[in-house]
């Protein structure tokens, strides 16, 4: 589940997390989303195709399911060996994946109970929270989805509708996001502007 940290309770949130959940670290991340070029754009799509590289690991990533602000999704990734992000672009851009929506963002990660909660940062932008429970059986969905629900009532945080999360998402891309064009900005893009 998701929704916007207003910068007035964004302390207050964190001094709770570093009080009572286990730091689990700081994610930089760059990640491209193929997908928002695909059929059914920022609010139909069912299939997420990205890349993306945190903290100098590059991944492969497709995630299946609707992606609303509170949706639970399956996860499928590849992590690939450090310093190979350039090669996944180029293959995804062999697949025919060439434009994608590009993303920075810088998140903390806590373990509360049996939650993940990530604090993410859109640099010079705004931050929103992500709180997940993974699952290993479809059956338990409905209450993993209930116990984020009381972590996000405990905290204190709103959690986007389904359409709040869609506008947010088109926020970013106007105001936030960056293009990336396999055709114009070349394979060796990411090497150039992050040296990665």
């Amino acid at each position: 589940m998701r929704g916007l940290v207003p910068e007035s309770e964004l302390e207050r949130i964190k001094e709770f997390l570093e009080n009572n959940a286990e730091f689990k670290g700081k994610k930089e991340r760059i990640l491209l989303d193929y997908s928002t070029f695909l059929e059914g754009g920022v609010r139909e799509r069912t299939l997420d195709i990205r890349a993306r590289i945190t903290n100098g690991v590059p991944e492969m990533i497709i995630k299946k399911g609707s992606w609303g602000g509170s949706d639970s999704r399956e996860e499928i990734s590849v992590i690939g060996q450090e310093g190979s992000f350039t090669n996944m672009v180029r293959l995804y851009a062999a697949l025919g994946y060439k434009k994608a929506v590009l993303v920075e963002r810088n998140s903390l990660v806590y373990r509360y109970g049996d939650t993940e909660i990530a604090l993410v940062e859109v640099p010079g932008h705004s931050h929103f929270f992500e709180v997940e429970k993974e699952v290993q059986d479809k059956d338990d969905i409905g209450k993993a989805q209930e116990e984020i629900k009381q972590v996000c009532a405990e905290l204190g945080l709103s959690v986007f509708s389904d359409d709040e999360w869609f506008d947010y998402v088109e926020l970013l891309n106007k105001e936030a996001n960056g293009v990336f064009d396999f055709d114009t900005d070349g394979p060796d893009f990411f090497k150039n502007k992050y040296g990665i």
